[in-house]
């Protein structure tokens, strides 16, 4: 049986490479007895293709069970997939046969097998392995036989990961993964697909048909469905039932489609290199930078009102005194033109101790962030003695980052 064959038995329309190549494996697994995981999102049919490799197998007489594992209470799952014996918890009135029971020698498809309990993962293990299992409240060891097809929508592997799937069931499970692709991924088919809807809902609802002009046909295959098939064939029917309008057009279209949920927030750059972002550790530098000179200056006013003028206060701190004068200068000042730096004059009571130079030399601050990186890395060092660790602290960034600026920079 060829992909269009089993198209038209099972009623799949599109024409799509990543839905044919979906049907070809499904196709190909099908007549051995291995099991299979579907993986794809909400609404995309996976249950069909269940359908698909049953029908397709050596099993397709015996009996097919589909089982939504999310929707039964964790305290039950156990007995309804395995059954359990009289009296065995409360409410257990009588013997009970389980889904793995009844089923022997079919299929059994499993879905969203990712919200099965971790106890019920364990037992599930043991079934696909060696076909055994043990009703609850029962010592006595049962045999089974029966094909199981898993499926869900979740990442497994990340669920693996997060501890909320074993690893073991994973790769048992996953002998052959068969993905199934998103409508988004399959937009030459969301017009033929709503079409098919539109003329099933327009006949069984005895409503004139229905027709989209091409502004609605481009909507149509623009928008996202993230409910997939199952979204779409629940707008035809919307629109089949309620629209006075037969010729739809893409305002009429848009009244329909939920609006697609987007955000503006900024969003977390997850690091999956292990290092430290470079810009992110230079914007905080920078910041750093900033913030010390404006700690040094208030230092350096404190000082001065404090203790007045010195020899040491003006030559250590001459670039911090020059930027606090050019900063004050009168707004009309033209940034083209030149003013005179700044000349401190001692008080005539104090000559005696020092000679003042008759104005502090202006010093041009550099602007190159290389160079403010590496001094400030260099004064965190001589501040804690060369001790790293502290000085990474200090700088606001990991020890592993500071020993590769120190290398960078040739510091060491």
């Amino acid at each position: 049986m060829d992909i269009q064959d089993i198209k038209n038995r099972f009623g799949i329309i599109g024409n799509s490479p990543l839905l044919n190549r979906a049907i070809d494996v499904a196709r190909q697994v099908a007549p051995t007895d291995i099991s299979i995981l579907i993986t794809g999102e909400s609404g995309s049919g996976k249950e069909v293709f269940s359908h698909i490799i049953h029908q397709l197998s050596s099993r397709k007489h015996g009996a097919f069970i589909a089982v939504n594992c999310g929707a039964i209470p964790e305290g039950t799952i156990d007995s309804e997939l395995f059954g359990h014996e009289k009296g065995s918890f409360t409410g257990a009135h009588e013997a009970r046969k389980g889904y793995f029971e009844v089923v022997n020698g079919g299929t059994i498809f499993l879905d969203e097998v990712a919200e099965l309990p971790l106890s019920t993962q364990a037992r599930l293990l043991r079934v696909l392995e060696s076909g055994e299992y043990l009703r609850v409240g029962s010592s006595k060891v049962q045999k089974t036989n029966v094909r199981v097809i898993a499926a869900t929508n979740v990442d497994v592997y990340e669920a693996v990961k997060a501890g909320k799937f074993r690893e073991d069931l994973y790769y048992r499970l996953n002998t052959v993964p068969l993905r199934i692709p998103p409508l988004r991924d399959r937009r030459e088919d969301i017009h033929l697909l709503f079409r098919k809807f539109v003329a099933d809902f327009t006949d069984k609802y005895r409503s004139p048909s229905i027709q989209l002009t091409d502004d609605a046909q481009q909507l149509l295959s623009n928008y996202n469905w993230p409910g997939n098939v199952r979204q779409l064939k629940n707008i035809a029917e919307q629109i089949a039932v309620l629209e006075k309008e037969r010729l739809i057009t893409s305002q009429i279209l848009q009244t329909y489609l939920p609006a697609e949920r987007t955000s503006t927030l900024p969003m977390r750059l997850e690091n999956k290199s292990g290092e430290d972002f470079s810009e992110r550790d230079l914007l905080y530098k920078v910041l750093f930078d900033m913030k010390k000179d404006m700690v040094e200056l208030k230092k350096l006013v404190v000082e001065l009102l404090k203790n007045g003028i010195n020899a040491n206060t003006i030559s250590d701190n001459s670039p911090y005194l020059n930027q606090l004068y050019r900063e004050v200068q009168p707004s009309s000042t033209s940034s083209n033109e030149s003013f005179s730096p700044l000349t401190i004059h001692q008080p005539a009571a104090n000559k005696e101790n020092f000679e003042i130079a008759p104005h502090a030399e202006e010093v041009e601050e550099s602007l190159s962030l290389v160079e403010k990186e590496s001094d400030l890395i260099k004064r965190a060092l001589k501040k804690y003695k060369g001790k790293r660790k502290l000085a990474a602290q200090e700088l606001g960034i990991s020890e592993r980052t500071l020993y590769r600026k120190i290398k960078d920079l040739n510091l060491s």
